[in-house]
Protein backbone atom coordinates (compact mmCIF):
# COMPACT_ATOMS: atom_id res chain seq x y z
CA UNK A 1 0.00 0.00 0.00
CA UNK A 2 1.48 3.36 -1.00
CA UNK A 3 2.25 5.92 1.68
CA UNK A 4 -0.12 8.39 0.07
CA UNK A 5 -3.11 6.04 0.32
CA UNK A 6 -5.21 6.22 3.47
CA UNK A 7 -6.37 2.98 5.07
CA UNK A 8 -10.09 2.20 4.71
CA UNK A 9 -9.93 -1.31 6.20
CA UNK A 10 -7.46 -3.51 8.05
CA UNK A 11 -6.18 -7.05 7.52
CA UNK A 12 -5.84 -9.07 10.72
CA UNK A 13 -3.10 -11.61 11.28
CA UNK A 14 -4.09 -15.29 11.05
CA UNK A 15 -2.82 -18.04 13.35
CA UNK A 16 -1.42 -20.13 10.47
CA UNK A 17 -1.46 -20.42 6.71
CA UNK A 18 -2.54 -24.08 6.73
CA UNK A 19 -6.36 -24.35 6.81
CA UNK A 20 -6.38 -27.58 8.85
CA UNK A 21 -4.24 -26.00 11.55
CA UNK A 22 -6.45 -22.91 11.56
CA UNK A 23 -9.52 -25.13 11.91
CA UNK A 24 -7.96 -27.01 14.84
CA UNK A 25 -7.03 -23.77 16.64
CA UNK A 26 -10.49 -22.35 15.93
CA UNK A 27 -12.15 -25.41 17.46
CA UNK A 28 -9.92 -25.08 20.52
CA UNK A 29 -10.77 -21.40 20.91
CA UNK A 30 -14.47 -22.13 20.37
CA UNK A 31 -14.38 -24.80 23.07
CA UNK A 32 -12.73 -22.36 25.49
CA UNK A 33 -15.27 -19.70 24.54
CA UNK A 34 -18.28 -21.95 25.13
CA UNK A 35 -16.79 -23.18 28.41
CA UNK A 36 -16.27 -19.56 29.48
CA UNK A 37 -19.87 -18.68 28.63
CA UNK A 38 -21.23 -21.70 30.49
CA UNK A 39 -19.09 -21.17 33.58
CA UNK A 40 -19.86 -17.48 33.88
CA UNK A 41 -23.58 -17.96 33.19
CA UNK A 42 -23.68 -20.54 35.98
CA UNK A 43 -22.08 -18.06 38.38
CA UNK A 44 -24.48 -15.27 37.35
CA UNK A 45 -27.50 -17.55 37.74
CA UNK A 46 -26.49 -19.02 41.08
CA UNK A 47 -25.41 -15.74 42.70
CA UNK A 48 -28.71 -14.19 41.57
CA UNK A 49 -31.07 -16.97 42.67
CA UNK A 50 -29.43 -18.06 45.92
CA UNK A 51 -30.17 -15.60 48.73
CA UNK A 52 -27.19 -16.94 50.72
CA UNK A 53 -24.86 -15.57 48.03
CA UNK A 54 -26.22 -12.02 48.19
CA UNK A 55 -23.03 -10.73 49.80
CA UNK A 56 -20.45 -8.15 48.60
CA UNK A 57 -18.01 -10.86 47.50
CA UNK A 58 -20.55 -12.57 45.25
CA UNK A 59 -21.97 -9.24 44.10
CA UNK A 60 -18.56 -8.39 42.60
CA UNK A 61 -18.15 -11.97 41.36
CA UNK A 62 -21.45 -11.73 39.47
CA UNK A 63 -20.39 -8.43 37.93
CA UNK A 64 -17.01 -9.90 37.04
CA UNK A 65 -18.72 -12.80 35.26
CA UNK A 66 -20.84 -10.38 33.21
CA UNK A 67 -17.72 -8.46 32.21
CA UNK A 68 -15.89 -11.71 31.38
CA UNK A 69 -18.65 -12.77 28.97
CA UNK A 70 -18.49 -9.41 27.20
CA UNK A 71 -14.68 -9.37 27.27
CA UNK A 72 -14.13 -12.71 25.56
CA UNK A 73 -17.07 -12.16 23.16
CA UNK A 74 -15.44 -9.06 21.68
CA UNK A 75 -12.62 -11.00 20.01
CA UNK A 76 -12.90 -14.81 20.09
CA UNK A 77 -16.06 -15.38 17.95
CA UNK A 78 -14.68 -13.09 15.26
CA UNK A 79 -11.30 -14.85 15.37
CA UNK A 80 -12.94 -18.29 15.02
CA UNK A 81 -15.06 -17.24 12.03
CA UNK A 82 -12.17 -15.48 10.30
CA UNK A 83 -9.84 -18.45 10.80
CA UNK A 84 -12.30 -20.92 9.28
CA UNK A 85 -13.37 -18.70 6.37
CA UNK A 86 -9.91 -17.23 5.74
CA UNK A 87 -11.37 -13.71 5.87
CA UNK A 88 -8.86 -11.31 7.44
CA UNK A 89 -10.69 -8.06 6.66
CA UNK A 90 -12.08 -5.81 9.40
CA UNK A 91 -13.52 -2.37 8.72
CA UNK A 92 -12.16 0.75 10.37
CA UNK A 93 -15.46 1.09 12.27
CA UNK A 94 -15.25 -2.55 13.39
CA UNK A 95 -11.65 -2.08 14.48
CA UNK A 96 -12.59 1.08 16.39
CA UNK A 97 -15.39 -0.70 18.23
CA UNK A 98 -13.16 -3.69 19.02
CA UNK A 99 -10.44 -1.51 20.54
CA UNK A 100 -12.97 0.47 22.57
CA UNK A 101 -14.61 -2.67 24.01
CA UNK A 102 -11.34 -4.50 24.72
CA UNK A 103 -9.94 -1.53 26.66
CA UNK A 104 -13.26 -0.97 28.42
CA UNK A 105 -13.63 -4.59 29.53
CA UNK A 106 -9.98 -4.87 30.60
CA UNK A 107 -10.29 -1.67 32.66
CA UNK A 108 -13.48 -2.79 34.43
CA UNK A 109 -12.07 -6.31 34.90
CA UNK A 110 -9.00 -5.16 36.80
CA UNK A 111 -11.08 -2.81 38.97
CA UNK A 112 -13.47 -5.60 39.92
CA UNK A 113 -10.52 -7.89 40.73
CA UNK A 114 -9.16 -5.10 42.93
CA UNK A 115 -12.48 -4.68 44.77
CA UNK A 116 -12.63 -8.44 45.33
CA UNK A 117 -9.15 -8.41 46.87
CA UNK A 118 -10.19 -5.49 49.08
CA UNK A 119 -13.32 -7.40 50.08
CA UNK A 120 -11.22 -10.38 51.20
CA UNK A 121 -8.89 -8.06 53.13
CA UNK A 122 -11.75 -6.47 55.07
CA UNK A 123 -13.43 -9.86 55.69
CA UNK A 124 -10.27 -11.47 57.07
CA UNK A 125 -8.43 -8.56 58.69
CA UNK A 126 -11.33 -6.37 59.84
CA UNK A 127 -14.30 -8.74 60.24
CA UNK A 128 -16.09 -6.53 62.80
CA UNK A 129 -16.07 -3.57 60.38
CA UNK A 130 -17.06 -5.67 57.35
CA UNK A 131 -20.83 -4.84 57.37
CA UNK A 132 -20.02 -1.13 57.58
CA UNK A 133 -17.15 -0.92 55.09
CA UNK A 134 -18.59 -3.34 52.52
CA UNK A 135 -22.23 -2.25 52.59
CA UNK A 136 -24.53 -2.42 49.57
CA UNK A 137 -24.20 1.30 48.85
CA UNK A 138 -20.40 0.99 48.58
CA UNK A 139 -20.68 -2.02 46.26
CA UNK A 140 -23.19 -0.35 43.93
CA UNK A 141 -21.32 2.96 43.84
CA UNK A 142 -17.93 1.39 43.09
CA UNK A 143 -19.45 -0.78 40.36
CA UNK A 144 -21.18 2.19 38.72
CA UNK A 145 -17.99 4.24 39.01
CA UNK A 146 -16.03 1.46 37.29
CA UNK A 147 -18.53 1.25 34.44
CA UNK A 148 -18.70 5.01 33.89
CA UNK A 149 -14.99 5.78 34.21
CA UNK A 150 -14.26 2.77 32.00
CA UNK A 151 -16.29 4.36 29.19
CA UNK A 152 -14.35 7.62 29.52
CA UNK A 153 -10.98 5.86 29.78
CA UNK A 154 -11.68 3.70 26.73
CA UNK A 155 -13.07 6.59 24.68
CA UNK A 156 -9.97 8.71 25.34
CA UNK A 157 -7.56 5.98 24.21
CA UNK A 158 -9.67 4.94 21.22
CA UNK A 159 -10.16 8.52 20.05
CA UNK A 160 -6.49 9.33 20.55
CA UNK A 161 -5.54 6.32 18.42
CA UNK A 162 -7.91 6.88 15.52
CA UNK A 163 -7.10 10.57 15.16
CA UNK A 164 -3.82 9.35 13.62
CA UNK A 165 -3.50 8.75 9.87
CA UNK A 166 -2.76 5.12 8.93
CA UNK A 167 -0.89 5.08 5.65
CA UNK A 168 2.10 2.80 6.17
CA UNK A 169 0.18 -0.45 5.79
CA UNK A 170 -3.19 -2.00 6.59
CA UNK A 171 -1.84 -5.31 7.92
CA UNK A 172 -2.40 -5.48 11.69
CA UNK A 173 0.27 -7.72 13.31
CA UNK A 174 -2.27 -9.24 15.68
CA UNK A 175 -5.37 -11.49 15.51
CA UNK A 176 -7.55 -8.61 16.74
CA UNK A 177 -7.28 -4.81 16.76
CA UNK A 178 -5.25 -3.36 19.60
CA UNK A 179 -3.54 -0.03 20.12
CA UNK A 180 0.15 -1.10 20.02
CA UNK A 181 -0.40 -2.85 16.69
CA UNK A 182 -2.16 0.16 15.14
CA UNK A 183 0.50 2.59 16.34
CA UNK A 184 3.00 0.68 14.20
CA UNK A 185 0.87 1.43 11.13
CA UNK A 186 0.67 5.20 11.64
CA UNK A 187 2.74 7.48 9.44
CA UNK A 188 2.71 10.35 11.97
CA UNK A 189 4.43 10.92 15.31
CA UNK A 190 3.00 8.58 17.96
CA UNK A 191 5.07 9.81 20.92
CA UNK A 192 2.10 11.36 22.75
CA UNK A 193 0.04 8.20 22.21
CA UNK A 194 2.78 6.03 23.66
CA UNK A 195 3.27 8.43 26.56
CA UNK A 196 -0.47 8.35 27.35
CA UNK A 197 -0.44 4.54 27.20
CA UNK A 198 2.59 4.38 29.51
CA UNK A 199 1.11 6.75 32.09
CA UNK A 200 -2.35 5.14 32.05
CA UNK A 201 -1.09 1.55 32.28
CA UNK A 202 1.33 2.45 35.07
CA UNK A 203 -1.31 4.55 36.83
CA UNK A 204 -4.33 2.24 36.58
CA UNK A 205 -2.57 -1.13 36.38
CA UNK A 206 0.16 -0.19 38.85
CA UNK A 207 -2.31 1.36 41.27
CA UNK A 208 -4.61 -1.68 41.21
CA UNK A 209 -1.66 -4.05 41.57
CA UNK A 210 -0.40 -2.05 44.57
CA UNK A 211 -3.80 -2.22 46.29
CA UNK A 212 -4.14 -5.97 45.55
CA UNK A 213 -0.58 -6.70 46.70
CA UNK A 214 -1.01 -4.64 49.88
CA UNK A 215 -4.34 -6.35 50.61
CA UNK A 216 -2.83 -9.81 50.32
CA UNK A 217 0.27 -8.92 52.31
CA UNK A 218 -2.01 -7.91 55.17
CA UNK A 219 -4.23 -10.95 54.60
CA UNK A 220 -1.26 -13.33 54.79
CA UNK A 221 0.14 -11.59 57.86
CA UNK A 222 -3.23 -12.21 59.55
CA UNK A 223 -3.59 -15.74 58.18
CA UNK A 224 -0.25 -16.83 59.64
CA UNK A 225 -1.72 -16.20 63.07
CA UNK A 226 -4.61 -18.61 62.43
CA UNK A 227 -4.64 -22.38 63.12
CA UNK A 228 -3.10 -24.57 60.41
CA UNK A 229 -6.46 -25.78 59.04
CA UNK A 230 -7.88 -22.28 58.66
CA UNK A 231 -4.58 -21.12 57.18
CA UNK A 232 -4.80 -23.74 54.42
CA UNK A 233 -8.35 -22.69 53.49
CA UNK A 234 -7.30 -19.04 53.25
CA UNK A 235 -4.30 -19.84 51.06
CA UNK A 236 -6.46 -22.03 48.79
CA UNK A 237 -8.85 -19.11 48.27
CA UNK A 238 -6.27 -16.36 47.76
CA UNK A 239 -3.52 -18.04 45.72
CA UNK A 240 -5.51 -18.66 42.48
CA UNK A 241 -6.79 -15.06 42.55
CA UNK A 242 -3.21 -13.79 42.85
CA UNK A 243 -2.08 -15.96 39.92
CA UNK A 244 -4.88 -14.67 37.65
CA UNK A 245 -4.21 -11.04 38.56
CA UNK A 246 -0.46 -11.48 38.04
CA UNK A 247 -0.89 -13.15 34.64
CA UNK A 248 -3.45 -10.53 33.59
CA UNK A 249 -1.41 -7.47 34.58
CA UNK A 250 1.99 -8.81 33.50
CA UNK A 251 0.75 -9.77 30.02
CA UNK A 252 -0.96 -6.37 29.53
CA UNK A 253 2.21 -4.61 30.68
CA UNK A 254 4.35 -6.61 28.25
CA UNK A 255 2.03 -5.83 25.33
CA UNK A 256 1.46 -2.14 26.07
CA UNK A 257 4.76 -1.07 27.62
CA UNK A 258 7.42 -2.90 25.67
CA UNK A 259 9.21 -1.07 22.81
CA UNK A 260 7.47 -1.35 19.45
CA UNK A 261 8.90 -3.88 16.99
CA UNK A 262 8.06 -4.48 13.37
CA UNK A 263 8.39 -8.26 13.54
CA UNK A 264 5.33 -10.44 13.71
CA UNK A 265 6.04 -13.13 16.29
CA UNK A 266 4.07 -15.78 18.11
CA UNK A 267 5.00 -13.96 21.33
CA UNK A 268 2.46 -11.23 20.56
CA UNK A 269 -0.34 -13.78 20.19
CA UNK A 270 0.62 -15.68 23.36
CA UNK A 271 0.74 -12.49 25.46
CA UNK A 272 -2.59 -11.35 24.06
CA UNK A 273 -4.20 -14.70 24.86
CA UNK A 274 -3.06 -14.32 28.47
CA UNK A 275 -5.01 -11.11 28.98
CA UNK A 276 -7.87 -11.60 26.49
CA UNK A 277 -8.83 -15.27 26.94
CA UNK A 278 -7.21 -16.72 30.07
CA UNK A 279 -8.85 -14.48 32.76
CA UNK A 280 -12.47 -14.96 31.53
CA UNK A 281 -11.83 -18.68 31.06
CA UNK A 282 -10.14 -19.28 34.41
CA UNK A 283 -12.25 -17.07 36.69
CA UNK A 284 -15.29 -19.43 36.75
CA UNK A 285 -12.98 -22.36 37.51
CA UNK A 286 -11.28 -20.53 40.37
CA UNK A 287 -14.42 -19.05 41.91
CA UNK A 288 -16.82 -21.96 41.40
CA UNK A 289 -15.06 -25.33 41.20
CA UNK A 290 -12.80 -24.35 44.12
CA UNK A 291 -15.60 -22.76 46.14
CA UNK A 292 -17.72 -25.12 48.24
CA UNK A 293 -20.45 -22.54 48.81
CA UNK A 294 -20.88 -21.93 45.06
CA UNK A 295 -20.85 -25.67 44.30
CA UNK A 296 -23.50 -26.28 46.94
CA UNK A 297 -25.62 -23.47 45.52
CA UNK A 298 -25.30 -24.91 42.01
CA UNK A 299 -26.49 -28.26 43.30
CA UNK A 300 -29.46 -26.63 45.04
CA UNK A 301 -30.47 -24.63 41.95
CA UNK A 302 -30.27 -27.74 39.72
CA UNK A 303 -32.33 -29.83 42.16
CA UNK A 304 -34.90 -27.03 42.46
CA UNK A 305 -35.26 -26.79 38.68
CA UNK A 306 -35.59 -30.58 38.39
CA UNK A 307 -38.25 -30.59 41.09
CA UNK A 308 -40.23 -27.78 39.46
CA UNK A 309 -40.02 -29.56 36.11
CA UNK A 310 -41.81 -32.64 37.43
Amino acid sequence: MANSTLVTYFLLMSFAEDWNLRLLLSMLLLLMYLSTLLGNLIIITVTTLDQNLHTPMYFFLRNLSIVDICYISVTVPNVCVNSVTGNKVISVAGCTMQIFLVIYCAYVEILFLTFMAWDRYVAICQPLHYPVLMNRKFCVQTSLASVLTGSIYSAVHTGNTFRLPFCQSNKVPQFFCDIPSLLRLSCSDTFLNKLLLLLSVLGIGGGCFFIIALSYIRIFSTVFKLPTRERGKAFATCTPHILVVTAFLSSISCVYLRPATTSETIQDIILSIFYIIVPPFSNPIIYSLRNKQVKESVRKVILRQLYLGK
